[in-house]
């Protein structure tokens, strides 16, 4: 999964001297933006010498500050990619020449692209979160609301379907605004809200991790490796990653993490899973929907 500048500098927290972790908590507070300050003020704000400043930037691997911000931008250009963006400025190898009877190359192309993003994925996913994860979904005393976005809105649907099959109390967020103000409205301390967002961002997911951690209520973000802005009030963040074959990003890999957060709440469920699905399949046969 690709790291971000954020992610780095906390990896090498440990590794750093007081005054370099000095500087390193002055540009986590304030990241994105206090990267692109001066030398200077970066030292006075930390109050640590300017060759301070300068050594850091050689901890992280980088040859100066101006390197360092240089990878910031192209962190940020990426973070903010459209699908359009990505079109005109990569190439996807969209030809498929391959001969008759042979396996097409976008196949080729996806057998070698998808396995490892979805390896990488789950050997990524910070267990600590999944486990909250699936402690926070699994818990019968908490109501659970789930909302997605331009196209994650069916993963949002796909992971509410299968937790409705297995527990009370699950919906997902209504999109007509008078009925989407009153759930956000409802919503208290016992409530667990899963939001669905990936680059470019939506702003109202923002708003709804910021208006749940207000009434004490618990936010699950699943986002893409530079981090959705919702994932600044979230309790548990469950990132993945999104290269693919074409413009679009690829699902696959929070795909497979949905299907093993649904997995770990079988578990954790236990017999009560099991009689949930027995009596939402009885419903279901003598309704004639099944």
């Amino acid at each position: 999964m690709s790291s971000t500048l954020a992610d780095d500098i906390r990896n090498k927290l440990g590794a750093l001297s007081p005054a370099e972790r000095k500087v390193a908590r002055v540009l986590l507070a304030g990241y994105p933006s206090a990267v692109f300050e001066t030398v200077a003020t970066i030292a006075e704000r930390a109050a640590v010498s300017a060759p301070t400043v300068l050594r850091f930037a050689a901890r992280l691997g980088y040859r100066g500050f101006p390197e360092l911000q240089a990878a910031l931008r192209t962190e940020l250009d990426a973070r903010n990619a459209s699908p359009l963006t990505l079109y005109e400025t990569t190439d996807f190898a969209r030809d498929d020449d391959s001969p008759s009877g042979t396996q097409p190359k976008v196949l080729a192309r996806a057998s070698a692209v998808l396995p490892p993003a979805l390896v990488q994925t789950c050997a990524e996913i910070p267990p600590h979160d999944f486990e909250r994860a699936v402690t926070l979904l699994s818990d019968r005393k908490r109501h659970i609301t789930l909302a997605g976005g331009r196209f994650t809105h069916l993963l949002a649907q796909y992971l509410g379907l299968h937790l409705m099959q297995l527990r009370q109390d699950v919906r997902l967020l209504p999109d007509r605004p008078v009925e989407r103000t009153a759930a956000l409205a409802q919503l208290t301390k016992r409530d667990v809200v899963v939001l669905f967002d990936y680059r470019r961002y939506e702003d109202d997911k923002t708003a709804i991790a910021q208006l749940v951690r207000e009434t004490a209520g618990k936010v699950i973000v699943f986002t893409d490796p530079w981090l959705s802005p919702a994932a600044t009030h979230a309790d548990v963040v469950l990132p993945s990653q999104v290269g693919t074959l074409s413009p679009y990003d690829s699902l696959v890999p929070t795909l497979a993490v949905v299907e093993a957060l649904v997995a770990g709440v079988i578990n954790a469920l236990g017999s009560g899973a099991h009689q949930r699905m027995k009596s939402y399949e009885e419903v279901a046969r003598r309704s004639g929907l099944v």
